[in-house]
């Protein structure tokens, strides 16, 4: 299932969507190319284009004499005295496939190939100095293809002709179509390879700047809605995007801010209608249980307002100040400080380290208020005369009691606020491990709720940004 998700994310990639509009260009140019070149060459006409392009060669190799008259061909610059021409020998050859010949500007026969003028029938010397391309009949009924073109030497007019038969350049077609297609179905792989690699590599470093904002992006969370992502290095089509989605987080943040800060008023704005409220009732004459009562309540909200200022305060990364910690120092301060409440419930604490000088980067405060509230629930939940362990070494810390622990169910929703444990002794907010939750996280550590055999294994854990 998981693989089958990500060949889906894959094949929905922009990337590879790109990819394979290249290849599918690329092959349906390779194919248009291969019909065309078909069409061309069963038309015939790159078989003239081919005559009309010797005949050029050949008045560029043609001879003169003295009296400027045409007298042969020219060797080839790169054949050697001791070999004949190539070309001349194609025609002495082939003399009834192959010919040429020089005309004059009366279409009078000056020079002639080793075929003679037999070659020529009255068909080819109707129109003799025809510039171009034409075809005429031999006396054999074969049909020849005549390419003719214009010279000027000397002030005179020359014309040119090479001729070659229908079944020659059929049969040397047939010969050379294989090794053209072969030669051009090599060169488009070549071509596919090369163009494919340029454009993977191409569209891998043009993607890049997304992915690098794509990780931004994901990396923002509560704790980090100051962050904003660079549109420096995002293309120009996406930059509106990411500019979009900045100002989203600028009225996200604004909103975040507005929540905790109303929550911290009214958090300080409740402590002193509290605090009045319990000295006007422990004022009031007399004793009794609805007395007690009011007490037990107004202690109560005292608590969860206290709490939510914690709360709102631990949600802020300004708030704290990092700096480097003796773990073991604020175990045990948070220990002293709850000795008299571990005492009163019958429940001792205890403090035990691989390496006495333990040293993470923390907030002391912050560190202060995470182990005390892992200590008091600790205290609340476990039995009277068992012992609460605190286990530090170089990577973690562990609170552990003895107590009933909790159900596989609901260890997910221990650090959710305002839930409570079934086993508690008091009637605590709820607050307490969503308030260690958001320590952790401001830290980079990790929070976990395990079961022990008996009680409950709280464990906070270096993440990839602790010290």
């Amino acid at each position: 299932m998981r693989f089958a998700k990500t060949m889906k994310q894959r094949l929905n990639s922009l990337g590879f969507k790109l990819l394979l509009a290249y290849l599918a260009g690329m092959g349906l140019s390779m194919l248009l190319l291969f019909a065309a070149v078909g069409v061309v060459w069963h038309s015939g006409l790159l078989a003239r284009l081919d005559l009309a392009e010797l005949a050029e060669e050949m008045s560029k190799r043609i001879r003169f004499d003295a009296a400027g008259l045409p007298v042969g061909l020219q060797r080839e610059e790169d054949d050697d005295d001791d070999e004949e021409d190539g070309l001349a020998w194609v025609f002495d050859a082939l003399q009834h496939e192959t010919a040429y010949r020089v005309l004059d500007s009366g279409g009078q026969a000056m020079l002639l190939s080793p075929a003679g003028p037999q070659f020529w029938s009255a068909a080819a010397n109707v129109r003799p100095q025809q510039q171009g391309l034409f075809d005429f009949v031999d006396a054999n009924g074969i049909t020849m293809h005549v390419a003719t073109e214009r010279l000027e030497r000397q002030g005179r007019v020359w014309y040119v002709q090479t001729a070659a038969s229908t079944r020659l350049m059929e049969l040397m077609h047939r010969v050379a179509l294989p090794l053209v297609a072969m030669g051009m179905l090599a060169f488009g792989l070549v071509l596919l390879a090369a163009f494919g690699l340029c454009a993977f590599v191409t569209l891998r470093y043009t993607l890049r700047p997304l992915r690098v904002v794509s990780e931004s992006a994901a990396a923002i969370s509560p704790r980090s809605l100051h962050a904003r992502l660079a549109t420096g290095s995002v293309p120009m089509e996406i930059g509106p995007l990411v500019e979009s989605f900045n100002r989203v987080l600028e009225r996200v943040e604004q909103g975040y801010r507005v929540q905790q800060e109303f929550l911290a008023n009214a958090a300080h704005e409740l402590k002193t209608p509290l605090a009045l409220i319990r000295a006007q009732i422990e004022l009031e004459p007399g004793e009794g249980g609805s007395r007690d009562a009011l007490l037990g309540d107004v202690a109560y909200m005292s608590r969860q307002v206290q709490q939510l200022l914690l709360l709102a305060e631990a949600s802020e990364a300004h708030n704290y100040q990092f700096g480097e910690t003796r773990v073991g120092d604020v175990a045990q301060e948070a220990v002293v400080y709850l000795q008299r409440r571990a005492e009163g419930a019958g429940v001792h604490l205890a403090v035990s380290a691989a390496d006495a000088d333990v040293r993470w980067t923390a907030d002391h405060g912050a560190l202060f208020t995470l182990l005390k509230n892992l200590l008091e629930n600790a205290i609340e939940h476990a039995p009277a005369g068992s012992t609460v362990d605190v286990e530090i070494t170089g990577r973690s810390i562990a609170v552990r009691d003895q107590g009933p622990g909790v159900a596989a169910e609901q260890l997910p929703l221990m650090f959710e606020r305002f839930w409570r444990g079934p086993h508690r002794r008091d009637l605590g907010a709820g607050l307490g491990l969503a308030i260690c939750q958001e320590i952790a996280l401001a830290h980079g550590w990790s929070l976990t709720a395990e079961p022990a055999t008996p009680g409950l294994r709280l464990c906070i854990a270096l993440g990839q940004t602790g010290a």
